[in-house]
């Protein structure tokens, strides 16, 4: 992986997450060239001046997408309000759930992503998915009337921003898949603004999605996928078990035993995801202490689950995956013995796309998993 801080395994992580979601490395490097010596106290040391240092170059963005916008510029301003959203949401990512800015800053993220749309994306709508007499945020993006569909799921500290800058929805599309993206319990703005925390029930909310689509009447119902990442490697499985309306799971980061993972962490084995990190699950999963936490996590696993999936199932993962064990991918694929069409990939060094969800290399993880799901849609 690409390490602009040497060490810092998490600070890159989101430095790759940016470059491979659109950021252009000029900014990047301006973005991160002020911080650099901080980095090497460690991820969660300075997380608040990696936020002000990224912001300054989000400002600039923004003040060009305004002058672009004036002189009648609209793409122009469009990519610009894109990458800024891109490097934001990569920002806040980093801040500690007790941040007091963290909900401004996320609100400011959404209002970019929607000038992004605005300007250069028409194609995709801000919807709500209605959930236990509240709604799950979501944006959708169409590829037509009656095309198939995927929902697609969050981890533990990613958005649907993410999900949109990532170029991922973007490839289903052109092979006329529309995508569901939409922010899960424990995520993004569901989490941050509308308080619900993670469960281990996930098929609650995959019901919810698929109720939702088939309602919308422009969406082939027999084709309705489902794709998580990272965190999203559990949540979407365990949906699939259960939800039999869907048509095919795809685990992009086999999560197949993530409570093992957190005692792993305990143990300060393998990498996190982000800062803060403890802080940052217990908000996730509405928990009042680490040891409810890990009561909690240790029901958040495949075992007796995967078994139960009936439908082709992809799980794609990196050989060098620092946060999430290979061998929890073979495990998910051993189990998988109803699927159909199962499918193992493993993602290699020497191609690229082996670290956590194929970060340090995410086009072309994302181009592999939009051809399998094209096929099996075919």
């Amino acid at each position: 992986m690409f390490e602009y801080f040497p060490g810092n395994y998490v600070w890159n992580l989101g430095v790759v997450a940016a470059l491979n979601s659109g950021g252009l490395i000029d900014e990047v490097d301006r973005a991160c060239r002020p911080i650099r010596e901080l980095a090497a106290q460690g991820s969660d040391v300075g997380t608040r001046e990696f936020m002000a240092s990224w912001t300054a170059v989000v400002d600039d963005l923004v003040n060009q997408a305004s002058a672009d916008e004036a002189a009648g510029n609209l793409r122009s301003a469009g990519q610009k309000y894109f990458r800024a959203t891109n490097y934001l949401t990569q920002a806040e990512r980093m801040q500690s759930a007790h941040s007091p800015d963290r909900p401004a800053v996320y609100q400011r993220c959404l209002d970019l992503a929607q000038k992004a749309f605005d300007l250069i994306d028409p194609g995709v709508a801000r919807v709500s998915v209605p959930f236990e007499g509240t709604s799950l945020p979501a944006y959708f993006m169409s590829a037509g009337p009656g095309a198939p569909c995927v929902i697609m799921w969050n981890g533990l500290d990613s958005t649907k921003e993410h999900m949109y800058v990532s170029g991922f929805p973007q490839e289903l599309r052109e092979r006329g898949i529309s995508t569901l993206m939409a922010d899960c319990p424990g995520s993004g703005e569901a989490l941050r603004f509308g308080g619900l925390t993670a469960r281990v029930e996930t098929e609650d909310w995959a019901a919810a999605c698929v109720d939702y689509l088939l309602g919308r009447g422009d969406v082939d119902a027999a084709r309705i996928g489902l794709v998580g990442w990272s965190l999203g490697g559990y949540y979407a499985p365990r949906a699939a078990a259960f939800e039999k309306r869907l048509a095919l799971c795809v685990a992009w980061g086999a999560n197949h035993n993530w409570g093992e993972v957190q005692l792993r962490r305990l143990e300060r084995e393998g990498e996190n995801p982000v800062p803060h990190y403890w802080d940052h699950v217990m908000w996730v999963w509405g928990a009042p202490d680490i040891d409810t936490f890990i009561k909690k996590a240790a029901e958040v696993h495949l075992d007796g689950v995967v078994e139960q999936i009936t439908v082709p199932f992809l799980i794609a993962h990196g050989e060098n995956d620092r946060q999430i064990p290979l061998k929890y991918a073979h495990r998910s694929y051993e189990q998988a013995v109803a699927s159909p069409r199962r499918e193992l990939r493993i993602f290699t060094p020497a191609e690229g796309g082996a670290e956590h969800i194929g970060l340090d290399h995410l086009p072309h993880v994302s181009v592999f998993i939009a051809d399998w799901i094209g096929g099996v849609f075919a």
